[in-house]
């Protein structure tokens, strides 16, 4: 309890320095949109499972209703990825209650056990769906009390799984956690959290997309897993005390997994993993699956508003004196 207490205080705090929640992913992030492909999908093509899964955390001062609005969730149309013919159907369901988040399984990377954890309090299935394409569903409202309260943030938590039940074809879409039903109005002081993120590289490769983990003060070592990379680029790991952590990316459908000693300078800050394309060949379409763990085997958190800003690396912290 004594180290839940500690972490959850730190959250707090740069929680509150925080005016707004933002759209996930976020500015920062510079991803474009996350990905989800129909189950029937060739993994090549750059999705592992066919799953994915967002949590969103409300402030426990905040007491009036929200909703889950999500950006194009239909496959079909200008945003999403082609297979042949438009055959793939996507199912997104909001779960909240006990369980919802404190369920091992939920915080897992696998699409095993009870990660549909908690209580199920909306779905929808989208097919190729003109009205949507570049539009908004919204899902909602929730009292935040329907959330799984968690001590360790000191908030309400919610969860959505997107998931591909049939066809071949990618689906790329946002989230947006808003106070209105109609439009993006942030909840002041909110964020959102994943363990694993499947997205959509840029095409352009000057656009440097970024992920930040949150590293708490019991985390050692961190061992980074990425998926169907294409080769395209690199991996490196800014922080306040790193300069930059080359790490190396994998070809196409496979895993790559690489390690790291966390500083003690980083303890209780988010890392920026920034993921930096290959100038050629061009590669376009990349979708791609990350995650990292820590010694034990748990997954950490990604904050699409990182805890405590977007990390700088401080050169004073990185310098140790020579010894005479």
């Amino acid at each position: 309890m004594k180290r839940y207490f500690l972490i959850a205080t730190i959250i707090i705090v740069f929680l509150s320095e925080s005016a707004f929640s933002q759209p996930v992913p976020n500015v920062d992030e510079n991803i474009p949109f996350l990905m989800t492909f129909g189950n029937k999908a060739e993994t090549s093509w750059g999705d592992d499972d066919f799953s994915s899964t967002f949590f969103f955390l409300l402030p426990k001062s905040h007491n009036q209703p929200v909703f889950i609005r999500v950006y194009d969730p239909d496959s079909g149309g200008d945003i999403d990825e082609l297979a042949g013919v438009w055959d793939s159907r996507t199912t997104f369901s909001v779960y909240g209650g006990k369980g919802c988040w404190s369920d091992k399984a939920a915080q897992g990377t696998e699409t095993t056990g009870n990660y549909k954890s908690g209580t199920l309090l909306a779905t929808k299935t989208f097919g190729e769906e003109p009205r949507y394409d570049k539009n908004y569903y919204t899902f909602g409202p929730f009292n935040p009390s329907e959330g799984e309260y968690t001590e360790r943030w000191d908030g309400n938590v919610f969860k959505i799984i997107c998931e591909g039940i049939s066809g071949d074809d990618g689906n790329m879409y946002r989230y947006f956690l808003s106070t209105d039903a109609n439009s993006d109005k942030p909840v002041e002081g909110a964020n959102a959290f994943a363990y694993e993120y499947s997205f959509r590289m840029h095409n352009n490769p000057e656009e440097v997309s970024h992920i930040y983990p949150f590293v708490d003060d019991q985390t050692v070592t961190v061992r980074l897993s990425n998926f169907d990379w294409d080769s395209d680029g690199f991996i490196r790991t800014v922080s306040v005390a790193r300069k930059g952590q080359l790490s190396p990316v994998s070809a196409e459908d496979v895993w790559e997994t690489s390690e790291f000693k966390i500083l003690d300078a980083e303890k209780n800050t988010s890392l920026d993993i920034q993921f930096i394309k290959k100038k050629t060949p061009p590669i376009k379409n990349n979708n791609v699956v990350i995650y990292v763990k820590n010694q034990y085997g748990q997954n950490l958190e990604f904050f699409t508003s990182p805890i405590g800003g977007v990390p700088k690396y401080k050169y004073s912290i990185g310098v140790k004196p020579v010894q005479q």
